[in-house]
């Protein structure tokens, strides 16, 4: 049965300046600024979570869905998705909007001036998941990720309704969601993703205590960057799995995504929670070791080496299994 993956797609336009940008502000005329800067190089990024996740399921070797809201500019992004695996017929397409854009200028001293336009990501709340499952079929799963907060909670909202087993992963939304939005996003859901800092927000948010948190949802999902990823279940003992071996870190953009990625593949494989944390950290190590969240590559061979080198022989054969 396939995975549904709800949430943001958009690119990022990324620039580099080489003077400072201090050297060009007048801090008396700040209410009269009007600067323009000459950029030494112009890096697009494809990019969004939702889009991150199901290029790592493609890559994987399975088939998800996306759903989330582009716009006329998708066409050569839709084609990259889809040659990687991706049933893209979930995506609408605004007629008015383009794709949501990051768009952000760096000076050597690593300050930024950046600008976010969510753009056609604001109609995802347009988008039933009703004719989505009729064409597809009944999911394993729905991932509600970060997007338009409308959008996200009319996911929710339906997926209970229908009985389709949910995916929480608020994550970027977290910040500008208060605890009301929080509660209605996570309660009853199947998986709830977070990292470490978000799992203490959640907790802030809403009001509620750990134990609280985790009496809601089925499985509570903790990245711990280096430190690898924490499962927990009410009345069981913690899952817990440490990083990958033999990473070297160099961008941590979309490292999350991977994980989750990885994580969601092999529970479509069956195997366990365990097993899932330690292919979730083993895709989020290739994307680590790079720059842009889709700019991995692997063959299974490869992949399952790797796995067997960070995690053991048992590991590796049961990803063999199901990697082909």
């Amino acid at each position: 049965m396939p995975l549904l993956i709800a949430g943001s797609i958009a690119t990022d336009h990324l620039m580099s300046y080489g003077g400072k940008f201090a050297d060009s502000l007048v801090v008396e005329q700040l209410d009269k600024i009007s600067v323009s800067f000459l950029v030494d190089d112009l890096e697009i990024r494809r990019g969004g979570v939702a889009a991150n996740i199901v290029f790592g399921l493609g890559c994987l070797g399975l088939r998800p869905v996306l759903v989330g809201a582009a716009g006329e500019d998708f066409a050569d992004y839709r084609s990259w998705l889809e040659r990687h695996g991706v049933d893209c017929s979930g995506v609408r397409i605004s007629d008015s909007r383009h794709t949501a854009r990051f768009v952000c200028t760096t000076d050597p001293s690593g300050a930024q001036i950046a600008s976010f336009y969510p753009g056609a990501m604001s109609e995802a709340r347009l988008i039933e998941l009703g004719p989505i499952v009729s064409r597809v079929g009944t999911p394993d799963y729905v991932l509600i990720g970060a997007d338009d907060p409308d959008g996200m909670l009319r996911h929710t909202d339906e997926c209970r309704q229908k009985g389709y087993p949910f995916i929480a992963d608020p994550s970027q939304q977290l910040a500008f969601s208060d605890g009301d939005l929080i509660r209605k996003l996570i309660d009853g859901a199947t998986i709830l993703f977070s990292n470490e800092y978000e799992s203490h927000m959640i907790e802030q948010k809403t009001g509620w205590t750990p134990d609280e948190v985790l009496s809601r949802v089925g499985t509570q999902v903790t990245t711990l960057g280096k430190d690898g990823a924490r499962v927990l279940r009410h009345g069981q003992e913690p899952i817990v799995v440490p990083a990958a071996t033999g990473v070297t870190a160099v961008e941590p953009t979309g490292v999350g995504d991977a994980f989750r990625a990885g994580f969601l593949a092999a529970l479509s494989w069956n195997l366990d929670l365990e097993r899932a944390a330690q292919v979730g950290s083993v895709l989020a190590a290739y994307v680590v070791e790079i720059v842009g969240t889709q700019e991995y590559t692997f063959t299974p061979a490869e992949f399952v080496a790797r796995v067997e080198g960070s995690y053991g022989v048992p590991a590796a054969a049961d990803v063999a299994k199901n990697l082909q």
